[in-house]
């Protein structure tokens, strides 16, 4: 069977517009109080909100690709871009190049698409690489672009790109498509869903492919709302990569795709209730400071602020009397009593008893 990038009607895509309405509409709700709620948070939250997203999608948009890079290193790097105070830490040449993109992607994100972006976010991410002919540039090579799993004996081809000598073409095809407005989509989100897939079939570089094509969904997204969209695309689509590369392969051979839509919609969606979770958040942290202002003393306050790092999911199975230790630096009789006084002002639950004893935010 034929690669949908060899059928005659590529790559006028079809799907049922009337199934992916109402993903539409929810988007643009969602969009609507995500853009509300950030008026209830000050500009240091903001600040704080933009760093925390940004980092994080570089850092789960390299894990999809099973690069490991460092949270802490990418926060820095981030920082340092938006002219935020940063600490000095070291950063590979990776943390600072997939850095380097999300920042171009946030502030350039209206900008219309050309072929010196890709060339810059592929220069960016493959910062530091020597394994590579083509870094700046589409790939050139002879051998096939193939996504294959199994043995080398018995390898299982799971897409197969067009031919290197057909990229340029076919990039020159997809840039237009991507500037014009329209594009018989419904929606935004229809046309990001399709803006991904169809640079993944052209698969136009040698490495860098999937992360490229992820922001390319979220200027697409950006330009519509005509501000940035700091969505977690990536963080939702990490958490099911599975489903992620099984969408995209069973996509891959035909033009009608609104299976591969439905379940990008459904993911932008679970992405801005992520967003949504963060900003609800920081504006629960903001006022867990205000109610709680000068109530604490320096190891506690030191242990708060340490919590709130972890972000949403805080310490997983709540804070125990050892960590609090391991924290501050103080002795068990001193914990003890602090952790007390922290639960007799509302400031922490307690779950558990004796050494399953947990503390938790009470925000």
């Amino acid at each position: 069977m034929a690669w949908n990038w060899q059928l005659k009607n590529w790559p006028d895509f079809e799907f049922n517009s009337e199934a992916l309405l109402s993903y539409e509409k929810a988007f643009l709700q969602k969009a609507g109080m995500l853009y509300g709620s950030l008026k209830h948070i000050s500009n240091e939250g903001q600040d704080e909100l933009k760093v925390r997203l940004l980092s994080d999608e570089a850092f789960q948009t390299s894990k999809i690709e099973g690069e490991l890079l460092d949270r802490d290193s990418l926060q820095s790097s981030i920082r340092k871009h938006l002219g935020l105070q940063y600490n000095k830490r070291k950063v590979s040449p990776a943390e600072h190049g997939v850095s380097e993109m999300m920042i171009d992607l946030y502030n350039n994100y209206s900008s219309p698409l050309t072929h010196e972006q890709l060339f810059l976010w592929h220069e960016m991410l493959m910062n530091g690489r020597r394994d590579l002919q083509d870094i700046g540039g589409y790939r050139t090579h002879p051998d096939p672009m193939r996504i294959v799993s199994g043995s080398m004996g018995r390898p299982i081809v799971h897409f197969e790109a067009p031919p290197s000598d057909a990229v340029k073409e076919e990039m020159e095809k997809y840039i237009l498509w991507f500037n014009q407005t329209g594009n018989k989509c419904p929606g935004p989100v229809v046309k990001s869903g399709i803006a991904h897939l169809y640079f993944e079939n052209i698969h136009p570089f040698e490495d860098g492919n999937g992360r490229i094509g992820r922001a390319l969904s979220e200027k697409v997204l950006s330009q519509y709302l005509e501000r940035p969209t700091l969505i977690a695309l990536s963080h939702i689509i990490e958490n099911n990569k599975k489903l992620y590369y099984k969408s995209l392969h069973l996509n891959s051979k035909e033009i009608e795709i609104t299976q591969w839509l439905v379940y990008f919609c459904e993911t932008i969606l679970q992405a801005q209730d992520y967003t949504q979770r963060i900003i609800d958040f920081l504006i629960g942290k903001a006022k867990y400071f205000q109610k709680f202002d000068e109530k604490f003393n320096e190891r506690q306050t030191k242990v708060i602020n340490r919590i709130f790092r972890e972000g949403l999911e805080g310490f997983k199975g709540g804070l125990s009397a050892k960590n609090y230790i391991k924290i501050t630096g103080t002795t068990a009789s001193t914990a003890t009593r602090d952790l007390k006084k922290m639960v007799d002002l509302g400031a922490f639950t307690k779950t558990g008893d004796r050494k399953s004893t947990r503390y938790h935010l009470n925000i």
